[in-house]
């Protein structure tokens, strides 16, 4: 039940973001309207209405080419597809693998004598910053989702199209596509 939820919340999640994003584009849309009619109508200095012009259709002609990038970037890396977590070292080299298939929950941390995680991190460069329970992998209708158990040094992502790494929010799934990398407290794994 609770993975019902899950497959839910994700896109519902997206879909919010995409509304916020259409809304700003509105408003901004809107300012420059406004900005357009006082410069063009309503002021009479020639000058001014030829660098604001100008600078205008530059400006729109960047935010046009931002769009369309973004949405290329979107459409391009966003397969789902993945068979392997892979654990990277300091220089990016694979040390260890973990196959995904026949698999539909995965445990990540450190294994104990009290109790064995899917994914041992154990020998890591960062264990020390590693929880015993740190995070679950689960794969719900075909995709995979990473979640935060409550971990005191937190998990993050950076997606293969970004540049920047996200921090995930405690319990709240977050959906991994193939060539994202997981951070495991300072742990790299890619998701392949």
């Amino acid at each position: 039940m609770n993975d019902m939820k899950n497959a839910v919340e994700v896109p519902a999640y997206q879909a919010k973001n995409q509304m916020m994003i259409k809304v700003i584009d509105i408003i901004i849309v809107i300012i420059a309207f406004f900005f357009i009619l006082y410069v063009f109508v309503m002021n009479q200095n020639f000058l001014l209405k030829t660098i604001i012009g100008t600078m205008m259709v530059i400006l729109v002609l960047v935010y046009a080419l931002l769009k369309y990038e973004a949405k290329e970037t979107i459409y391009e890396f966003t397969d789902t597809n993945i068979q392997r977590i892979v654990l990277l070292n300091e220089r990016g080299a694979e040390i260890e693998e973990w196959l995904l298939e026949g698999k539909t929950s995965l445990l990540i941390g450190k294994s104990s004598s009290d109790q064995e995680v899917d994914i041992d991190l154990n020998g890591t460069e960062y264990e020390s910053l590693i929880n015993y329970e740190h995070a679950v992998l689960n794969c719900v209708s075909g995709l995979w989702y990473i979640e935060d158990i409550d971990s005191v040094n937190g998990v993050g992502i950076k997606k293969a199209h970004k540049r920047v790494k996200t921090s995930l929010k405690q319990e709240n799934p977050y959906r991994l596509n193939s060539g994202d990398i997981i951070y495991i407290a300072n742990t790299r794994i890619l998701a392949k």
